[in-house]
């Protein structure tokens, strides 16, 4: 390999029989990926008890206007800690800009935003990350698991969550209903 794949910007999508149940037809959204490792948030599952009018009063935030949508299984490292994936309208402390293509936000400020109506237009929430150490995603690329895809705001936001993983695949024109657990070598 010439040296890393930088995906940040990017989908990634699990393929079938990716050997982790915790990824099973998972959609990562990839915030960062360089030299020191990688992050990617989660947005192929919903948490099952919680949902975002929860989160803001058990933050004792008044959730104003904002709409009780759906919390993202962020990933299994730290599932307490909070994301905003968001449109490139707002900013505030400790934004991240992902290649241009959206934001991640990580503090309070922006749950406040949104619930007082002044956050960005668009926006996802989950708790938790995937995360990869320095070269390890990189190998994982280079193995049957892993399958990525531009990222897509339309998929992002546009998309529910049980159709994003199909939704992924058709966008590079691979009907996911073809691809098999099993494979060989040649």
């Amino acid at each position: 390999m010439d040296g890393p794949i930088f995906l940040a910007g990017q989908f990634l999508l699990a393929m079938p029989g990716i050997g982790d149940p915790r990824f099973d037809k998972a959609v990562l959204a990839i915030c960062a990926h360089d030299e020191d490792g990688a992050l990617g948030i989660g947005l192929g599952r919903v948490m099952p008890r919680i949902r975002f009018h929860d989160l803001l009063g058990q933050l004792g935030i008044d959730p104003g206007d904002a709409p009780n949508a759906v919390i993202h299984q962020g990933g299994p490292v730290e599932p307490q800690r909070g994301f905003v994936l968001h449109s490139s309208d707002w900013g505030g402390e400790g934004t991240v800009d992902v290649a241009g293509r959206w934001r991640l936000t990580g503090t309070l400020d922006i749950l406040k935003a949104i619930a007082a109506g002044k956050g960005p237009t668009r926006w996802v929430s989950a708790l938790g990350y995937a995360g990869w150490s320095a070269g390890q995603l990189d190998e994982e690329m280079t193995r049957h698991g892993w399958f990525s895809v531009q990222g897509d705001e339309a998929l992002m936001f546009d998309c529910g969550v049980d159709q994003r993983w199909d939704r992924g695949f058709a966008s590079a024109g691979i009907d996911p209903r073809l691809l098999t657990s099993s494979f060989g070598t040649a």
